[in-house]
């Protein structure tokens, strides 16, 4: 009866999981000003025209070699429910200046298309594109 009852706990899990197909991380949101940046060449006439854009903790930031890679992200959880469906695609142009820095530091607009919830933290799940 116990073994069923494990099994059932499990496949319920099982099913009720969001399939992770990426790395998973940390995220919060920052605001402007978004300039200066660390990554060479962007000026508030080359930032990305959608405004989806991040500053790069250290996982991924790689002495600069981030600047300007693209991720497609996405909201996996995060305290009083605050994930939007899809995903988002930001493009890296600068490093997280936090004390402490999550996986990725947004920019407003593009924290908002994940998180109903303004400056708060959420996991993420990303991947390069």
């Amino acid at each position: 009866m116990i073994r069923i009852r494990w099994l059932l706990v499990a496949l319920i899990c099982f099913v009720n999981a969001k399939r992770v197909l990426g790395d998973i991380g940390t995220a919060t949101s920052y605001g402007p000003p978004y300039l200066p940046t660390r990554c060479p060449g962007y000026d508030q006439d080359q930032l990305p025209v959608n405004g989806f854009f991040v500053a790069a903790g250290s996982a991924i930031w790689d002495n600069g070699a981030a600047c300007g890679r693209r991720y497609q992200v996405r909201c996996l959880s995060g305290l009083r429910r605050p994930c939007r469906d899809g995903f988002a695609i930001v493009q890296v142009v600068d490093v997280c200046r936090f004390t402490s820095c999550p996986t990725m530091a947004f920019s407003d607009k593009a924290f908002d298309a994940l998180s109903k919830i303004p400056n708060t933290k959420i996991n993420i799940e990303y991947q390069q594109i």
